[in-house]
């Protein structure tokens, strides 16, 4: 939102317009004065001086005024000074046009203490009344009786007045009575009631009926609720008061005297000729000769092993040295918040640096809606839009920025050369920054060893001044074309891994240069594009000369990377996500790849390529080849499928291969695989299982859902509604079962399907607002970090507690059979689903057989079937009769020749 100016006044929130102002102006100085001519003094201007205007002509009430001399000269000079200074804020304006006919050089200003003219001061406008003012004219007696009777005269006595007709001017009273007034909203009903035609002139004959002897002759028309007519209560007054029931109990316990009590014993012992006896008896000596030896082998095994320890506790992993099993809650380990910003930014997108400890990168965006982004369009110009790089060294100034044409709204490192960044904008365009110029600068920040060491964190004032105060502005090399490329928003980037490549129609080959050339994105366009940064191979080539005049003088700072892109980079080709035979489209927000879990396993393989590199010396990514330049080998069994999330909560199964139309022979998007919507809201994260490369989690507005890649049938997982809106999500690196979810409220929800499968784990507090991005970074197995980004532009850093970084020994195996368990599930319902419908159809067409059966039968039949029925119901009867005790066996004979 942009900063509100201080001065200035404001109309509806804006800045008011000069012309209105001076428009304003205009009509204040063209307003008459209010004189006093009703009361018989024209030349009696009444008005109110401020206590600033009161100071600055030395006209201060009961100081400079008194009553002896209630009056002050005061030079129009000084009143012009005073119109030059405050203009219409003088309180002397509104007489301007007075002061600058008055004859003089001196007005007189008289104080009214008294408000008899009823403002607290007056000015004299003429000539004539500022000397009847000194010199007063001789009253004459008759005047002078004439004034004591008014004076007699009571002040509650009213002279009547006729009233004077003015022009009737609007206040907005009319809309009041217009709201007020009641008018029909229900819709009504008419009803025409007619005879036959045949009984039209017909006589008519009355006669008495009763209603329940004709059939439809009596309708009762019981009351019901209509929805149309009910009011609903918006306001009610109840009055309560509640009275405390008391009640006084007591109780007395018995009270005893205590007693001091003492007793002492001592042990039994055998007398000494008891001790001789005994050790000279023969039971005694047997005792001891076959007691021996089971004592002294049970001896021998205490020594060996322990026979009390508790098997249970052995079962368990043995303590670590780092980090407690009982804490499980995230730990605050650091901070960033851009605190030169001169406007209110929100994070958008989060990326740790691939190889280089401590460093995080974050995209800033304006928080402004729609219309106000366009509102401030000119002042948003002004303001550069960037990528901010952060140390853990240095939690208040960035490392390096870099700058973009237009807010970034997802980025992405390179998997195969971190210091090669793509990112969307937020008006469609892709945009190009190489950091190899100032890689040095990034790997050693002030850590003073290598990147397995960790940072040592010293306080800002014992850093030096001048390095901390270093910002390296870093401008973009390339940028997309706007008219070839998306539209709108982009919401989401990713690079295609290294294995493989695509050509215009989706097709699969092999990557030889084993180097991440292309990028897929999508945007709020219903688009789905496909990029390659490699220069496309041109038909005809362009001569020399011609190229010497298209050539710009570069700037020095920009790197020629990717200079063959910028301004006139196309999109290999483009996915329409349309919903069929609508003309509407699907809008992507989310996209995952097959091939998204490799991402997570490339450190040590990116670790190596640097190594090359920096041994070369030289970076791949300055001489590329023309994309699909040379004949490569198709992959015939890969997968391009991929899962897609919408603005409308549809996760979408769909494949990016292009196939051509039949008819036209175009080529066309596929029909998406499958579409479920099990979000009702925008999905904010699509992403695959670092662990199961076909286990992919959804989170989009109240909910999450687990997915597998091959089940059309419904998610695995889905969870109820959360109590707030879920924001965004991501899988944990290390843990199977483990992902985190963070809400708009501030919540991180995480959940661990070994523990719970229907609610989260644990809800831990982070921030006060939105979070807008989850991003965790295992460094090792003892140091794990998430970072989370909020709403108001803070980046927070927090330790993963051993117990949600470190697995259980068999955790990937029993997560792997949970979801196989909920497969077969999903498929024992669905084959349950075609049982009962199959069971439905059977059961129609006995019903129709046995509709039909009936409708066969002749009338004798069923005469005889009623007939049989009816005679086993007199047989029951009587049995029922008999056993109750209502008739006897005589009765029941004589009721038996009766029938």
């Amino acid at each position: 939102m942009a900063p509100k100016s201080q001065q200035g006044k404001r109309l509806g929130g804006r800045k008011m317009p000069r012309t209105v102002r001076n428009k304003e102006i205009l009509s204040v100085s063209e307003v008459e004065p209010l004189n006093m001519e009703s009361m018989g003094h024209p030349e009696i201007y009444p008005l109110v001086l401020t206590t600033k205007t009161q100071e600055i002509f030395n006209c201060r009430a009961d100081e400079d005024f008194t009553d002896e001399q209630p009056y002050k000269l005061i030079k129009k000079e000084d009143i012009f000074a005073d119109f030059h200074k405050r203009a219409a804020v003088s309180d002397f304006y509104p007489f301007k046009k007075i002061i600058q006919e008055y004859p003089g050089d001196e007005l007189l200003l008289v104080y009214d203490k008294d408000f008899k003219y009823g403002l607290n001061f007056y000015l004299i406008g003429t000539e004539e009344g500022k000397e009847n003012y000194f010199n007063p004219p001789a009253v004459s007696e008759e005047q002078e009786e004439q004034k004591e009777l008014k004076e007699r005269v009571p002040e509650d006595i009213l002279i009547y007045k006729p009233p004077v007709s003015k022009p009737w001017v609007s206040l907005g009273s009319e809309k009041e009575i217009e709201e007020e007034s009641v008018k029909e909203s229900t819709k009504q009903i008419t009803y025409m009631i007619s005879r036959k035609r045949s009984t039209f002139g017909a006589p008519i004959q009355f006669s008495d009926h009763n209603a329940s002897s004709v059939k439809d002759a009596y309708v009762e028309c019981t009351a019901y609720p209509d929805k149309n007519f009910t009011l609903k209560q918006l306001e009610k007054d109840i009055g309560m008061q509640a009275v405390p029931q008391v009640k006084d109990t007591s109780t007395q316990t018995r009270w005893t005297y205590p007693k001091n009590a003492a007793m002492q014993y001592y042990p039994r012992e055998f007398l000494e000729t008891e001790k001789e006896t005994l050790g000279q008896s023969k039971p005694f000596t047997d005792f001891l000769n076959n007691a021996s030896i089971s004592v002294e082998i049970a001896l021998q095994q205490n020594e060996i092993m322990n026979t009390f320890i508790d098997d249970w506790k052995c079962l368990a992993e043995e303590e670590g040295t780092f980090g407690d099993k009982t804490d499980t809650h995230l730990k605050e380990f650091q901070s960033f918040t851009d605190l030169h910003s001169h406007m209110e930014t929100m994070i958008t997108c989060v990326s740790w640096h691939p190889d280089i400890y401590g460093l995080i990168a974050v995209s800033v965006a304006v928080r402004l809606s729609f219309e106000d982004r366009v509102y401030f369009s000119s002042k948003l110009m002004l303001q550069p839009s960037l990528i901010l790089f952060w140390s853990f060294s240095d939690p208040i100034h960035p490392q390096l920025m870099l700058e973009s044409p237009d807010d970034i709204f997802c980025f992405k490192f390179c998997p195969t050369n971190p210091n090669i960044i793509a990112g969307g904008c937020i008006n469609g365009q892709i945009v190009m920054w190489d950091i190899t110029a100032h890689a040095d600068r990034i790997e050693h920040i002030k850590t003073g060893g290598s990147r397995s060491k960790k940072p040592i964190l010293k306080p800002m004032f014992l850093l030096e001044p001048e390095s901390n105060k270093e910002v390296m502005y870093i401008r973009h090399c390339a940028v997309s074309s706007i008219e070839n490329g998306h539209k709108k928003v982009i919401t989401d980037i990713h690079w295609l891994p290294d294995t493989f490549e695509v050509n215009r129609t989706g097709s699969v080959f092999e990557n030889r240069s084993e180097l991440c050339c292309q990028l897929v994105t999508c945007s709020a366009d219903c688009t789905i594009c496909f990029w390659d940064i490699r220069p496309q191979k041109t038909l005809t080539p362009q001569p020399a000369e011609k190229k010497k005049e298209e050539m710009i003088e570069i700037p020095f700072d920009i790197p020629t990377t990717f200079l063959h892109l910028d301004l006139t980079w196309k999109p290999l080709f483009k996915i329409k996500m349309s919903k069929g035979e609508t003309s509407l489209d699907h809008c992507p927000t989310k996209i995952s790849l097959c091939e998204d879990s490799l991402l997570y396993k490339i450190q040590d393989k990116l670790l190596a390529q640097n190594k090359v590199i920096q041994a070369e010396g030289e970076n791949p990514y300055q001489n590329l080849e023309s994309g699909l330049a040379n004949i490569l080998k198709p992959i015939d069994d890969f997968c391009t499928k991929f899962f897609v999330g919408t603005e409308e909560g549809e996760v979408i199964y769909t494949d990016w291969k292009l196939e051509r139309d039949p008819e036209t022979g175009r080529l066309m998007t596929k029909k998406p695989v499958n579409l479920c919507t099990v979000h009702d809201g925008a999905v904010h994260t699509v992403q695959r299982s670092p662990f199961y490369k076909d286990i992919i989690l959804t989170i989009g507005a109240w909910n999450m859902a687990i997915w597998k890649e091959g089940v059309m049938t419904g998610p695995l997982v889905q969870s109820s509604c959360a109590p707030k809106r879920y924001t965004s999500g991501h899988w944990s690196l290390t843990r199977p079962s483990v992902f985190y979810v963070g809400r708009e409220d501030g919540y991180i929800d995480i959940w661990d399907l070994l523990e719970k499968t229907h609610e989260p784990a644990l809800s831990q507090n982070i921030c006060v607002t939105m979070i807008t991005s989850i991003k965790p970074w295992a460094f090792s197995t003892k140091q794990q970090f998430i970072a989370v980004a909020d709403y108001y532009g803070t980046l927070h850093i927090l330790e993963i507690p051993w117990t949600l970084s470190h697995p259980s020994a068999n955790e990937a195996s029993s997560v792997s059979h949970y979801f196989e368990r909920e497969v077969k599930y999903l498929e024992y319902v669905e084959q349950r689903k075609k049982i009962r419908e199959q069971h439905k159809k059977e059961m129609d067409l006995e019903t129709e057989k046995i509709k039909s059966k009936t409708s066969q039968k002749s009338k004798e039949q069923l005469e005889a079937e009623l007939q049989m029925g009816y005679e086993s119901y007199l047989e029951l009867e009587k049995t029922v009769l008999l056993n109750l005790g209502l008739i006897k066996m005589i009765d029941m004979t004589s009721f038996t020749n009766m029938e």
